[in-house]
């Protein structure tokens, strides 16, 4: 396996549930802004003329530590699969403040390549596997 993208945000007030840590549902949220940053940085065309429509197929998040009100994380992204119309891609969100690795999550997502009229899938571009791989 290459090396992660990375990319780091820092976490915001509004993201945080009673208890004061982020709340479950954002962690997608924050795969998504991974993956965006990601794909932007192979030059893979996500909105406007020529974009390459995906859909979320799957996602599997595996909690490990809360993630806390104005941390800094670095989430890093792989493709770690392709499929005919379909990929995986994982992502991990680390703390950034400790000296040793601070995993919080690990997110697995699948998404399917489709044809955004008729939903239906389609087989991922050869530009868009070279750029992912």
């Amino acid at each position: 396996m290459s090396e992660p993208f990375t990319h780091r945000f820092r976490v915001r007030y509004a993201e945080l549930d009673p208890q004061g840590v982020v709340f479950n549902a954002r962690y997608l949220e924050y795969a998504d802004l991974i993956v965006t940053e990601y794909w932007q940085h192979r030059n893979i065309r996500m909105a406007g003329e020529g974009a390459i429509e995906f859909h979320v197929a799957h996602a599997d998040v595996n909690f490990r530590k809360p993630i806390r009100a104005l941390e800094t994380i670095e989430g890093r992204v792989w493709t770690t699969r392709f499929g005919n119309s379909s990929m995986t891609t994982k992502i991990e969100l680390h703390g950034t403040a400790a000296d040793e690795d601070d995993l919080r999550a690990e997110i697995a997502l699948v998404n399917v390549h489709v044809d955004l009229a008729t939903g239906k899938p389609l087989p991922i571009p050869a530009s868009v596997r070279e750029a992912l791989s």
